[in-house]
């Protein structure tokens, strides 16, 4: 670990991040015009936030920063990929790891690993994983903060699972052991008729003032018990390219697939960049 890094990590761990991360939240929920407008110019400044291909660019639209940030992008910005047997990419951002799933763990950085059991927080639900494969995207500031479905599925159950909220950006990743196994996370698993169950996992990170998904709504960040929803006699089906969640500031999206179901994850590029409907694998 590099003596930046070291002090990086250090001086997250004693910040007193929910509390932290709330108070932004207020911040970014507020709806004087005055703040809000200084705050999303700034953003825009500060992050190059293209503002071209969102579906409004009048600030007056936009209740609230949050609103901004997490804003509707114009209909042809991101066209899903056609290929029935495609897996697309379910954001903007850019590729922190993947590949496949070897003895139970996942990549996360150059000599760095975790457990598919420690981010799901349950072992048997981690035996659908066993030798499959995974893809962690990267979303910054600057990113469309939508999150859509890679392929298409049923929704089976959710998992909030409470924890720390790490920064997530590559250099906490490269530095941090276990870092989307520790931070808060909603774990939600699909069924797919094509590839079987399939897991979209939201990690929070420092100042993401929550995560909302298009069925529940807004998932309460904070300490806290395991909150598991069965929703499988629901009728929550979603076409690949759907919209099912979104961040309220930069974060994670984890992708897992069971085994010889997915092929091309190992062909993505640590750090390259990719966009929500981009084909990033084949289905089998």
């Amino acid at each position: 670990m590099s003596h930046r890094a070291d002090i990086f990590i250090a001086a997250q761990r004693i910040l007193p991040k929910h509390a932290l991360s709330r108070m932004i939240g207020r911040v970014a929920e507020s709806q004087r015009p005055w703040l809000k407008n200084i705050l999303i110019k700034r953003a825009i400044a500060a992050f190059n936030i293209n503002m071209q291909e969102a579906k409004s660019d009048n600030l007056d639209d936009y209740d609230s920063f949050n609103t901004f940030f997490t804003r509707a992008l114009k209909d042809e910005a991101r066209p899903i990929h056609a290929d029935s047997n495609s897996v697309v990419c379910p954001a903007d951002g850019v590729v922190s790891q993947a590949g496949n799933i070897s003895k139970n763990k996942i990549l996360q950085a150059k000599g760095i690993d975790y457990s598919v059991d420690r981010i799901l927080g349950n072992s048997v639900e981690a035996n659908h994983y066993h030798d499959g494969s995974f893809a962690t995207i990267y979303l910054s500031p600057k990113d469309y903060h939508r999150v859509h479905m890679p392929i298409s599925g049923k929704l089976l159950r959710t998992r909030y699972i409470p924890g720390e909220l790490f920064s997530v950006n590559d250099q906490t990743a490269q530095n941090l052991s276990g870092l989307f196994a520790r931070n808060e996370r909603l774990i939600c698993e699909f069924e797919s008729d094509l590839a079987g169950q399939f897991s979209v996992i939201f990690v929070g990170a420092m100042l993401v003032a929550g995560i909302e998904t298009v069925w529940g709504g807004f998932e309460q960040p904070g300490p806290g018990a395991v909150r598991e929803q069965d929703l499988s006699d629901q009728s929550l089906s979603y076409a690949k390219g759907d919209e099912i969640g979104r961040f309220k500031f930069g974060s994670t999206i984890v992708l897992l697939f069971g085994k010889d179901t997915v092929r091309g994850l190992d062909a993505l590029l640590p750090q390259s960049p990719v966009s929500m409907g981009q084909c990033i694998g084949l289905l089998n």
